[in-house]
């Protein structure tokens, strides 16, 4: 019985040894990228309408608005934002009607759940040249085929998070082939931690409701308090 609680021992001790190594291994080193044909693509589950809803590219300053990110951080002597190599999609105005139409339409069983993807590309360069392939407007259903599936040449890594009513599908691209630290990981760890640190959406219809809303994570702040004066 000894024997066999010391092999036990033995072998708890060698399993946390190597997730604290995997912690502190850069990104490519875990190996999570995989050729654009057998990464995992966005899932709808038995929702099949939702293919047929589309998502747009958002411009620099929606992407820090979605991540929570100030225009503070635009950097003084370049000019630049921040993510510089990093493209995403974000639900379009009918997307976000649509949900909740088909929500209403289905008694509450239709999803009001939507989809945001991110990449983020190892290369600025190679960002302009993707961006110039794919459209700026493209039903969910298209971007497991014409998005991933379309970079042949690439391989991914793939993360993904449920933030209440939005799922986030993060995708890092680099060439096939390429070794070592995946050399935007500095961005790629800045924007995940960015997504964990996220409220979840209660609602994404807020958006359209409440022109004072900025960021998508932030909710409307409550009315202050009515005060009554002493007679």
């Amino acid at each position: 019985m000894g024997e066999k609680e010391k092999k036990m021992k033995k072998k708890s001790q060698k399993k946390n040894e190597n997730q604290n190594q995997n912690q502190t291994k850069p990104i490519s080193d875990l190996e999570v990228f995989k050729q654009s044909s057998d990464v995992k693509g966005i899932r709808f589950g038995g929702q099949f309408i939702v293919k047929s809803f589309t998502v747009r590219r958002a411009t620099s300053p929606e992407l820090l608005h979605l991540l929570s990110h100030s225009p503070s951080e635009i950097n003084d002597d370049t000019k630049s934002l921040p993510f510089p190599s990093t493209t995403a999609f974000l639900p379009t105005n009918f997307t976000i009607l649509a949900h909740h139409a088909w929500h209403t339409l289905t008694l509450g069983l239709g999803t009001k759940k939507s989809k945001v993807v991110l990449f983020v590309f190892e290369s600025e360069n190679m960002k302009s040249e993707i961006d110039r392939i794919w459209p700026p407007v493209i039903p969910l259903g298209e971007v497991n085929r014409k998005l991933i599936r379309g970079l042949s040449k690439c391989e991914m890594a793939r993360f993904k998070f449920r933030k209440g009513c939005i799922t986030f599908y993060v995708y890092a691209v680099r060439t096939v082939g390429r070794s070592g630290k995946f050399s935007c990981a500095s961005d790629l760890r800045t924007i995940l931690q960015s997504v964990v640190e996220l409220k979840d959406f209660i609602d994404h219809t807020a958006m359209l409701a409440m022109p004072s809303q900025r960021c998508i994570s932030s909710t409307a702040s409550a009315p202050p308090p009515a005060t009554t004066k002493a007679s």
